[in-house]
């Protein structure tokens, strides 16, 4: 076989970048430089609470579709600021502009939010320009349908009526799940310092919790244990909002309830309090929503701090970054879920597609139903996402699979909003 030097230089950049790069490759190079950018729009919408729409336009009047993790005021001035980099270029060279985009400093520092964003669009864009959904692009499928974990709604966990109540609704419902998240449980002086029933006390401290702190949350798991039984799981979600005594004292808490992990229980920035809360524990550790880039997590996964991961796509680099983080986890063997908190299906679509072709997923937090809006109505009539035993199925359709209901968006840009503008 006669080998160029250009041969050579495919292989070696195939090589050092994983093989989900080099599939993409091979898929996107008889259409390479068919297609330009010829524009990047925002939009905010009025149900979408921690993040904007991304549209790119492109001379081939097609467009793909993404969701960033800033607001639709803040993505156009810095699209704007960055014209020079995206303006004419190819949308199949996705990891050229990842790299364009996130390693510049200046004037500014990359705005790892909105570049989730657009790279979530250009593989969307990929897809509809090449015929392909996102995962197979990816390499995938690994499995045929994404995992999907879900919220437990009571009010107050130490009341055994109501969680009955609520696991009677919820067992046998055709969404099938078995793993739900719940909080820490109704605590009087919680309640009386942030002056809302059932509501977390505000701002960066939550007031350390004593023994009776804590008797109270063990009761409440304990309690949830017994209603629930062995056969669904549960997990207690928190939001950063600890300090190291009370994480250690959460965890050790709800030990005997055996919950399937605690979710951000410390600051999302990256101390020593996370190996300290590891190392006082059986509980799994879960942490990542608001982690940006490989670099965030690394110290994570470094110091053997965490068990399982779980990035935000609108917040920790797009699909291209989340698959580098889930690359470098699957050194240490670390699991791979995914926030997809008070999203659109956009985010959620880009979640299942991950969900479909990295190796060491674990599963992804669900975004329909009534406790997110009713979010599946984005989708046309007739093909809203539908979850089954506990899954959701992989899109068919090209890029990200989903055809979106303007109508919908229409009823619910926010106040004052110019319509993609």
């Amino acid at each position: 076989m006669n080998w160029s030097r250009r041969d050579l230089l495919k292989t070696a950049m195939a090589a050092t970048a994983g093989p989900w790069l080099a599939t993409y490759r091979s898929w996107a190079a008889p259409a390479e430089k068919t297609v330009k950018i010829t524009a990047i729009r925002a939009l905010q919408l009025d149900n979408v609470g921690d993040g904007c729409l991304i549209r790119i336009d492109t001379d081939a009047g097609i467009a793909g579709y993404g969701e960033a993790g800033c607001t639709a005021r803040m993505a156009r001035a810095r699209l704007e600021q960055m014209e020079r980099i995206w303006k004419g270029q190819d949308p199949l060279a996705i990891e050229h502009l990842f790299y364009l985009m996130t390693s510049p400093q200046n004037p500014f520092i990359p705005h790892v939010g909105l570049i989730s964003g657009i790279d979530i669009a250009l593989w969307d864009l990929a897809g509809r320009i090449l015929g392909q959904p996102v995962y197979r692009l990816m390499g995938g499928p690994a499995r045929p349908a994404a995992p999907i974990y879900a919220h437990g709604r009571v009010s107050n966990l130490l009341d055994e009526a109501q969680v009955r109540d609520w696991f009677q609704k919820t067992r046998d419902n055709p969404e099938g799940f078995r793993i739900f998240k719940f909080s820490a449980g109704t605590r009087e002086r919680v309640r009386e310092a942030s002056g809302a029933e059932g509501v977390p006390a505000r701002g960066p401290w939550q007031p350390t919790a004593d023994g009776y702190d804590l008797r109270k949350v063990a009761k409440a798991y304990e309690i949830l244990r017994k209603v629930v039984g062995s056969d669904f799981d549960i997990a207690m979600h928190g939001s950063g909002q600890f300090d190291l005594p009370t994480a250690v004292g959460m965890a050790r808490a709800i030990e005997p309830a055996e919950p399937a992990w605690f979710e951000d229980p410390l600051n999302f920035v990256y101390s020593e309090a996370w190996v300290h809360l590891k190392r006082s524990t059986r509980v799994p550790i879960l942490t990542g929503e608001k982690v940006e880039l490989v670099a965030g997590f690394r110290p994570y996964l470094d110091n053997g701090a965490v068990d399982i991961l779980h990035p935000d796509p609108a917040y920790a680099g797009g699909i291209t970054g989340i698959r580098k983080i889930a690359d470098y986890a699957a050194l240490s063997r670390v699991p791979v879920g995914l926030h997809s908190g008070p999203c659109s299906l956009i985010r959620f679509y880009a979640a299942v597609h991950l969900g479909g072709a990295i190796e060491n997923f674990f599963r992804i937090e669900n975004a329909l139903g009534e406790f997110r809006g009713f979010k599946e109505k984005m989708a046309l009539p007739g093909r809203e996402p539908v979850i089954r035993n506990s899954a959701m199925a992989l899109p068919s359709g090209p890029g990200l699979g989903l055809e979106i209901n303007e109508e919908w968006i229409r009823q619910h840009v926010a106040k004052d909003e110019p319509y993609w503008g």
